[in-house]
């Protein structure tokens, strides 16, 4: 079967490496010379825990999806590093607390520890904190080599063509027409365009129950030391909703986080990357127009919150950068998918879940399909 896909970041690289892999012929068109949304302007982290009860399953599958494609594709750096998140108030101790006395605290790997225990598994983390939330289901791959990495090997097939700086600009039937006058005749298209929900998706779709969400993020000089496992801080407690209960319905009602952590919706989350440096994040913004500037205030605090952890000074901060992604609100939904006319497909909006979820979405829709 011939398969055009359109948009090559995660959620379209993953609906290639399922098509191409079950022997379909693949053409991927992808507008920019290289994928440059939220793909690759992410952490990497591959993030189990705090997902709801309803997307464990899928998270937990598509962590395995994650560790198959690293051992077929090196180069994208899975590891199954794990995650500590830091908590530093009594309240936040009490999520942990709840959290790991549910049902499905072992299929999430929860273990509630003690300081001298987190840094048994992470010695790094010589600073303050109360306990902390070991997840040994988390990982992480390395965002800005993974999709590449992927192609390759896709390409190597003699199955995958690798159509970029194309964009596609309509579909009649399952032919694609893109912006060089060029067409693609397919017995399935499915499109993948990220954040552009305007445009050919718009046409194709209509309105979708999506939104855009803007974040900032950070990158380090490469660390002198190893930090084992990503770290979290007790504020992303209050972001996932896995966490959701009693114990964090009190503290949200607490007003103890910072104003600064309050205003821009903040979470802590640290990963080292492969060269040493640590990837840092972020804020969540949801009221477009977007700022088109980056704003310092988070990145200091954001500073000042990892080098209490840590107990030491951070390297000098190398890279910033914000990003948007889009993100289904419908809480049903892993992410927006529709077929919105024979043999055409619309898979948009996981969320901040892209690089956990998208092998998983991507077999999800060939199965549906029935690629």
């Amino acid at each position: 079967m011939q398969v055009t896909i359109i948009g090559a970041g995660i959620l379209g690289t993953a609906h290639a490496w399922h098509a191409v892999r079950r022997g379909h012929h693949v053409i991927h068109l992808e507008r920019e010379v290289e994928a440059r949304g939220a793909t690759v302007r992410n952490f990497g982290l591959v993030w189990v825990s705090g997902r709801a009860s309803g997307e464990l399953e899928a998270s937990l599958r598509s962590r395995a999806l994650w560790e198959e494609i690293g051992a077929e594709v090196p180069a994208i750096g899975f590891r199954p590093c794990g995650s500590l998140t830091l908590l530093r108030t009594p309240a936040e101790v009490a999520v942990a607390e709840e959290v790991c006395g549910r049902a499905d605290a072992a299929s999430r790997g929860f273990r509630l520890l003690e300081p001298v225990e987190a840094r048994e598994i992470n010695p790094v983390l010589r600073g303050k904190f109360l306990a902390a939330l070991h997840c040994d289901r988390d990982g992480a791959v390395e965002s800005r080599q993974a999709l590449p990495a992927i192609r390759a090997v896709l390409d190597a097939t003699g199955r995958y063509t690798f159509v970029p700086g194309t964009e596609a600009r309509a579909v009649d039937g399952t032919r694609v027409h893109d912006d060089r006058g060029n067409t693609y005749d397919a017995d399935v298209v499915i499109v993948c365009a990220g954040a552009a929900h305007g445009g050919l998706v718009r046409d194709l779709a209509g309105d979708m129950p999506v939104r855009r969400v803007r974040l900032q993020m950070m990158q380090t000089a490469p660390l002198d030391e190893q930090l084992t496992t990503a770290i979290a801080d007790g504020d992303s407690l209050r972001y996932y909703p896995g966490f959701a209960g009693g114990a964090l319905d009190t503290l949200q009602r607490s007003d103890s986080q910072d104003p600064v952590a309050d205003e821009h919706h903040m979470q802590l989350l640290c990963v080292q990357r492969l060269h040493g440096g640590l990837t840092i994040g972020d804020t969540h913004e949801y009221t477009e127009p977007f700022d088109f500037d980056v704003t310092e205030a988070p990145y200091s605090y954001l500073t000042g919150v990892v080098e209490e952890l840590l107990g030491r000074s951070l390297p000098p901060i190398r890279r910033r950068w914000a990003g948007v992604y889009s993100q289904c609100v419908d809480p049903e939904r892993l992410a927006y998918r529709e077929q919105v006319s024979p043999g055409v497909w619309v898979v948009t909006g996981p969320g901040g879940r892209g690089m956990t979820l998208g092998p998983v979405i991507g077999e999800q829709t060939t199965n549906e399909i029935g690629l």
